[in-house]
């Protein structure tokens, strides 16, 4: 591995990695109340298109990572979808 792909490999595991919390997170709480809906559509469209670029230019690192994030970032739409098409929960105030 050369130094620029190590270098796009750890790039790439950094932002990949960041969406692990929000997917936790979403899921235990089952809310998606302050998740854009129409941010997440398009940064999923993004890393589409960055993973079919990454094949397109046989980059490992590239495809790894957008791989990966495609995968977080389309359960987090998913939970959006799913959650979201439920009433939202009220908290009880004393």
């Amino acid at each position: 591995m050369t130094e620029i792909d190590l270098l796009g490999t750890v790039a790439g595991t950094l932002t990949t990695l960041a969406f692990i919390p929000q997917v936790v997170k979403t899921w235990r709480s089952r809310s998606t109340a302050d998740i854009s809906a129409g941010m997440f559509v398009l940064f999923t469209s993004g890393v589409l298109l960055w993973l079919i670029y990454g094949i397109a230019l046989h980059a490992l690192p590239i495809i790894l990572a957008n791989g990966v994030t495609l995968a977080l970032s389309l359960a987090i739409l998913v939970m959006k979808l799913r959650f979201g098409l439920s009433p939202a929960r009220v908290e009880e105030r004393p």
